[in-house]
């Protein structure tokens, strides 16, 4: 069996990175409008809970999520500049170049940290409460996860919108001469999942404390 070089390597190692990016990508946008559900009715969230509930899904997906995150966070972490010359090396060729893409991968870097974090903790805390209810969400936003959630639903949205625009670029999905066009459409789509995802959490929020004032 012939040995694979380091490039056929690398190449694999990209295509996968890819893949299980693509999938996280989807997740996060077919789970966004889900919770944005709440935005419109409390019970239609709920009901849908129940079904993820009933069939198995949402015990069988939370833990399969982690898996692919902790896997594409291993692949792509070979390309990360942990060490401080690679962060240095990083900032002057980004200036040298003067390329926005450049940029948008330092962001990809710092949102991929808190997305690997954030979401065992976001997981849990879910998983450790169920049922899946909008009044149990409700409180724990009032117990201080809203904090958290400032800053992890953007991590998210940024991460998976600049990534599925790299993705494109590098698999020629999108042309040079369409890439000012691809991206002032992702960062509009990001702006809509940000919106949708904040009026969600202040719809919960109020929801909990219309609970809070009721037990008083």
């Amino acid at each position: 069996m012939t040995p694979r070089s380091p490039q056929q390597v690398a190449s694999r190692l990209d295509f996968w990175q890819a893949l299980s990016g693509a999938v996280l990508a989807l997740f996060i946008c077919v789970h966004l409008v889900l919770e944005g559900s709440v935005v419109l009715s409390p019970k239609i969230t709920d009901w849908i809970g129940w079904i993820m509930e009933e069939v198995y899904l949402a015990q069988v997906a939370a833990p399969l999520i982690l898996l692919i995150i902790v896997f594409h966070f291993w692949v792509a972490a070979r390309k990360m500049p942990f060490r401080a010359g690679e962060l240095r090396i990083y900032f002057q060729h980004s200036r040298e170049l003067g390329d926005a893409d450049t940029s948008l991968w330092l962001v990809q870097v710092v949102t991929a940290t808190i997305i690997l974090v954030g979401a065992f903790f976001h997981v849990y805390s879910v998983m450790v409460d169920m049922p899946l209810e909008v009044d149990k969400s409700a409180m724990r936003l009032h117990e201080g996860w809203v904090v958290f959630y400032v800053f992890f639903l953007p991590a998210c949205i940024l991460h998976t919108g600049i990534g599925v625009y790299r993705i494109g670029v590098k698999y020629g999905f999108i042309s040079k001469a369409r890439r000012e066009f691809w991206r002032k459409t992702i960062w509009i789509v990001m702006g809509a999942y940000l919106l949708l995802g904040t009026c969600a959490i202040t719809r919960v929020w109020f929801i909990g404390d219309a609970l809070i004032q009721a037990v008083q």
